[in-house]
């Protein structure tokens, strides 16, 4: 008797809370929702894409020569501690948008938020990185490097020595001049 009355218990228990049953289902909405993330796109063809300097100083673009452009890595505010490496993926970006950009290569991987953007007429996907970190290795002339948002598809970036020389630019601290104690600054400029 000791056996039946767990049991019984159990069968008092289960009563308490009946099953499901697609009357609960009903109660929820099965329909999609009216707006969501735009259809992924394909990993571009980067045959004969390249890094190229541009017209703003300290800009990079990658892409094949005469097509719209597929990265561009730019310095701002170069020389100063608040100096900033802007990457954008110029592929399309839904409003609101944020997501983590993945720059992978030669032995290194950065993951790097990144926010949807309006630039020009097009809406891509744009972040600010510090130049200092060490991630950026990925792009050593080395061997080829990837990028990847959700959504863009997987970029591969034909290795190049001008990225790492941008970083390399960015990162560079101004030069100050180390005069000896108890010497006059305004000696050391030059007179007339």
């Amino acid at each position: 008797m000791k056996r039946f009355f767990p049991l019984a218990a159990l069968a008092l228990v289960a009563a308490c809370k009946p099953p499901p049953t697609d009357s609960a289902v009903a109660r929820v909405s099965l329909l999609a929702p009216a707006s969501g993330p735009s259809v992924p796109i394909a990993s571009p063809d980067v045959t004969g894409a390249a890094w190229a300097g541009t017209d703003t100083p300290l800009r990079l673009v990658y892409g094949i020569p005469g097509q719209p452009v597929l990265l561009a890595l730019q310095c701002l505010k170069p020389q100063t501690p608040e100096a900033r490496l802007r990457i954008t993926r110029h592929a399309p970006a839904d409003e609101g948008a944020s997501a983590l950009l993945a720059l992978i290569g030669n032995g290194w991987i950065g993951r790097w938020p990144v926010d949807a953007v309006e630039v020009g007429t097009r809406r891509v996907w744009q972040g600010d990185v510090s130049p200092m970190m060490r991630e950026w290795g990925a792009l050593k002339p080395e061997r080829e490097a990837t990028v990847t948002v959700p959504g863009a598809g997987l970029l591969k970036l034909n290795p190049s020595p001008l990225p790492m020389a941008l970083i390399e630019e960015c990162r560079k601290q101004p030069e100050t001049a180390l005069l000896p104690e108890g010497s006059d600054p305004a000696a050391a400029l030059p007179s007339g």
